[in-house]
């Protein structure tokens, strides 16, 4: 083989390797674009998704106080319904008393 033959035949091969590099860089180009792609769509989703948990974060912690002011309303009208029941009691027993001595006062007087 001649040397302008085995040039020709290095010149073909580097030609060959050239293309080959660059179709696995455009390979290499279009998995870069798709990742990015999927990136931006990941980072939107993120957003959203912070936002979100942003406003539900904000409406548990309205809610959270509002059945806090429920349970110290709720105990407060509990106590003073109970100190209600006591103080009934109390007064229907002095009644009672109070009934058991007018009607022993008015036997004692007949």
């Amino acid at each position: 083989m001649s040397e302008g033959a085995t040039l020709q035949n290095y010149n073909a091969e580097l030609v060959k390797c050239i293309e080959d590099l660059r179709q696995k860089r455009e390979e290499l180009n279009r998995s870069i674009a798709a990742d990015e792609e999927e990136k931006a769509k990941i980072q939107n989703d993120l957003r959203i998704l912070t936002e979100r948990l942003s406003r539900i974060n904000d409406n548990l912690a309205r809610k959270i106080a509002s059945r806090t002011e429920y349970d110290k309303t709720i105990t407060e009208t509990e106590g003073a319904y109970q100190k209600i029941l006591e103080s009934s009691q109390t007064l229907l027993h002095v009644l009672k008393r109070e009934s058991t001595n007018l009607s022993k006062n008015r036997q004692a007087s007949s």
